[in-house]
């Protein structure tokens, strides 16, 4: 299996996943990650970020702090965590199916077997590591004003652009290169009709309730995704040149968030909260 670079997990994160098994009767391997991040009182996102990415990091970290997290993980598990490093690393058409079992360590039969076909793996890969699932759990929740609302889903953005591996970054430069290429129809089939009913329908309901201008709502999710789109995508790049700096990514979606309410809200100072200095 491809070695995963990440970074030390936090102390509470490995009592968190202990925690989540304790409750859950489970060893922590076989403990969904949505169930830690709960545990923990973070995002799914923010846990992936936060363990570098890596599930295999955080059954490390337990295994190290004395509990033994279970056995192998499930195939299908350690193939959507492969296949997301191929992505970020070579691009999307580097995920075959026997590319993936090699770099997780099973066979392209117990891939069929988990996911039926090359598309269920890159659907499951896409939920793990695009904001969608975040997203859609944050507007199922009543918030108390578009700004808090807009700015919450700025710092969703903002965690799933720089968390590795990037993969979100990698499959939207490749829609940006070929438009007609698989990449493109990956996003049409999988993910844009899901954007539109989500994240188009809430918006939609704002513009009904005069909060937002009456404007096309796949242009709305244009004006909200595509600055902080770019800016993740360049800032790698830009970040090596002399005389760039560029703040957090918390404080980079705070300000997408600010221009974005400006834009398009037809009160934009209204409840708008206060950014951290």
């Amino acid at each position: 299996m491809s070695e995963i670079n990440s970074p030390p997990v936090p102390a509470e994160l490995v009592s968190a996943a202990v925690r989540a098994s304790e409750k859950l009767g489970k060893d922590v391997a076989d403990v969904p990650l949505i169930a830690i991040a709960e545990e923990a009182g973070v995002s799914r996102s923010t846990l992936l970020r936060r363990v570098g990415g890596s599930r295999q990091a955080l059954d490390e970290a337990v295994r190290a702090s004395g509990v033994d997290p279970g056995g192998q993980r499930p195939v299908r598990e350690r193939a959507v965590e492969a296949a997301g490093v191929l992505i970020s690393r070579q691009g999307l058409a580097a995920v075959t199916l026997e590319a993936v079992a090699a770099s997780a360590g099973c066979s392209v039969h117990s891939l069929y077997a988990a996911f039926g076909g090359r598309d269920e793996l890159l659907r499951a890969v896409f939920e793990r590591y695009s904001p969608i699932l975040d997203l859609e759990a944050a507007l199922s929740v009543p918030e108390e004003d578009l700004a808090a609302r807009v700015h919450r889903i700025y710092r969703l953005m903002g965690e799933t652009f720089s968390q590795e591996p990037r993969v979100l970054p990698a499959i939207l430069a490749d829609v940006f290169a070929r438009p007609e290429g698989p990449a493109s129809d990956l996003l049409v089939r999988l993910f844009f009709p899901r954007m539109l009913a989500e994240l188009g329908g809430w918006l939609a309901g704002e513009v009904a309730a005069g909060r937002i201008r009456d404007l096309p709502v796949p242009m709305l999710i244009q004006q909200m995704f595509g600055p902080v789109a770019v800016h993740f995508m360049l800032r790698p790049a830009l970040g090596r040149v002399e005389g760039v700096e560029f703040p957090g990514a918390e404080e980079v979606g705070a300000v997408f968030a600010d221009s974005f309410l400006r834009a398009v809200a037809t009160d934009p100072g209204g409840g708008e909260p206060t950014r951290r200095e």
